[in-house]
């Protein structure tokens, strides 16, 4: 890891300076460290990939997204969940301090589980996705949580389960659309996440990055006997980003990002 050497926001960021654009309105993420890689935080009311092998902290970074949403800047979320049980989720994130119940019960976060109908489990979760091979059905009960809470932001963890639900590669580009679309067109500034296998690709369809306004490519590799953990934002529509790769780390706090370092492989 290198040290840059000029400053940003406090950090330092080299020759690649980071401007914030004042006439595009901000969401920021509230992720130490990440903001100042992109301007200030994600445009609003568009959709983002999350994309990341296993272990890379994409969940961690999207649930994170939405916690400080609420508690930082008064946002309520949407947690939809496709391929884990929301119990599970809520005892991982407290192990980082972020008590997800607690702001369930204000009405400030919904999860909407699309995991146990569709595995054939039974559920006592408050909001259940009955139909979860149906795009539409799962838009629809979006649209009904988003009214219900006010919600702001969203997180759809994970899109891998598109795949299930798509017939062929036009179908799922499709579904992709429509839900990137779906949830800008509602008013959410939103992260899908997606498992990716290969550390040269940025989805895991090879069309993600395309239909979203913005990807942000989680990476956890072995180097030199060590594993490393970096951020790269890949692509943001319409805002100046960093184009470098940055270290992060996940602690009992949850993900930091560092700026000022670089990651080379």
């Amino acid at each position: 890891m290198a040290e840059e050497d000029s400053e940003f926001g406090g950090f330092d960021l080299g020759e690649e300076e980071i401007k914030t654009d004042s006439q595009s309105e901000r969401v920021p993420t509230g992720i130490k460290g990440f903001d100042e890689l992109c301007g200030g935080g994600l445009l609003k009311e568009r959709s983002y990939l999350v994309a990341g092998n296993a272990g890379s902290g994409k969940s961690t970074f999207a649930i994170q997204y939405l916690y400080n949403g609420v508690t930082k800047y008064d946002e309520p979320g949407i947690l939809v969940v496709t391929e884990e049980d929301p119990k599970n989720i809520r005892k991982n994130m407290k192990s980082f301090n972020m008590d997800l119940k607690e702001l369930e019960d204000q009405n400030k976060l919904a999860i909407l589980d699309s995991q146990s109908t569709k595995i054939g489990l039974p559920t006592d979760e408050e909001y259940v996705e009955v139909n979860p091979f149906d795009m539409d059905s799962t838009l629809k009960k979006i649209v009904e949580i988003k009214e219900k809470i006010g919600a702001k932001r969203c997180v759809f963890d994970s899109t891998t389960s598109l795949g299930f639900i798509s017939e062929s590669q036009k179908q799922l580009r499709i579904n992709f659309l429509k839900l990137s679309g779906t949830l800008s067109a509602i008013g959410l500034t939103s992260m899908l996440t997606a498992e990716v296998t290969d550390k040269e690709k940025m989805s895991r369809f090879d069309m993600e990055e395309f239909v979203t306004e913005g990807t942000i490519r989680l990476y956890y590799e072995r180097k030199e006997g060590i594993r490393t953990r970096s951020i790269e934002i890949y692509k943001m529509r319409g805002s100046d980003h960093s184009k470098k790769l940055n270290p992060f780390e996940i602690s009992s706090s949850g993900i930091e990002v560092h700026p000022k370092e670089e990651v080379y492989f």
